[in-house]
């Protein structure tokens, strides 16, 4: 059967709809934006929209890959550290739930969260405490984690730890696994390119970008920036938002449109993305297929607030994908 293991920050995502933007106001956070906050200021926006209307789930980026690929049908685990306190529990029990096998340490601090506030003309602004999440060290993996999975995929916000991505990617290549790598924001990527280009030339078989992540990493532009990663590792793939993907491997190259929906929320849509390029790798598709079956992956997740789908929508998914690999 195949598997995928996955390392990241374990966050839960509290999604918020704003009644207006007073709240944003109050807590001077500019709309739109993507912030790390302290867990003083996190509780204090906590308070501040009790009885708005809220849905919760696991998330961060690469639990979010994991849950996608477990509602594939593949074997799935996730390595991350949460506290001992409600959130915590939400967090496992969501795993356990959706198939997932939780490889989670606990820590003195709380669990991590990001409170994503959705104003009425649905732009999301983001108040992120990363909390327990950040202090998963080297220490705490061990190599039977590893053991009978085929695919390791870790995000790009773990970097800020080189020491646990070194540890993480060398053991899973101990193993024999294929890994991925989800560089996550253009920001990790500028304050880390050295480490990044050291790990993905010795570990990374698959490198997932978006063009400007993409672009900071190699001081190139557009397609050059594509070909430029792809001498890195055996599979770089550049996502580019509504103009779709590029893929490249070797001498093959391919271009992926993207799935017309009605999109009201892109939260999450590069996450499954990487779900459905991975199931694809995992089938033994060819590179247009993975790409097909992330488009179709990403392009759902749209019409979702938050970044998880309910059951009917990965019925239509999974009938979706079985098309792509029919046809």
């Amino acid at each position: 059967m195949n598997s995928v293991l996955g390392m990241g920050n374990a966050l839960v995502d509290v999604m918020t709809r704003l009644e207006g933007d007073k709240t944003l106001r109050d807590f001077k956070i500019p709309k739109g934006s993507m912030q790390l906050v302290n867990k003083e200021f996190s509780n204090r926006i906590m308070a501040s929209t009790v009885g708005l209307k809220k849905i919760q789930s696991s998330g961060g980026s690469a639990a979010n890959t994991i849950h996608g690929l477990a509602h594939l049908g593949l074997k799935t685990g996730f390595i991350g550290k949460i506290g001992h306190d409600n959130l915590g529990k939400f967090f496992e029990q969501d795993m356990k739930q959706n198939g997932i096998k939780p490889v989670l340490f606990h820590d003195l601090e709380e669990t991590g969260r990001s409170i994503a506030m959705i104003s009425p003309d649905s732009e999301r602004t983001f108040a992120t405490f990363l909390g327990a999440a950040i202090n998963l060290k080297e220490e705490d993996l061990s190599s039977d984690i590893f053991s009978g999975f085929q695919h390791f995929h870790v995000e790009g916000y773990q970097v800020q730890n080189k020491n646990l991505v070194r540890k993480a990617l060398r053991l899973a290549k101990s193993h024999g696994l294929i890994v991925s790598l989800d560089m996550a924001s253009y920001n990790v990527v500028a304050e880390n390119v050295e480490f990044l280009e050291s790990i993905i030339k010795e570990y990374v078989d698959v490198v997932f970008a978006n063009q400007y992540e993409a672009e900071v990493f190699t001081a190139k532009k557009s397609k050059e920036a594509l070909r430029e990663l792809s001498k890195y590792c055996e599979i770089a793939v550049m996502k580019l938002g509504v103009e779709g993907s590029l893929v490249k491997r070797g001498s093959e190259e391919c271009g992926v449109g993207i799935v017309e929906v009605n999109t009201i929320d892109t939260t999450g849509a590069g996450d499954l993305y990487a779900t459905g390029f991975i199931y694809g790798l995992c089938k033994d598709q060819p590179l247009d297929r993975c790409g097909h079956i992330g488009a179709v992956c990403s392009a759902y997740v749209t019409e979702v607030v938050g970044a998880k789908m309910d059951e009917e929508r990965w019925e239509i998914v999974r009938h979706k994908i079985e098309e792509v690999m029919a046809a």
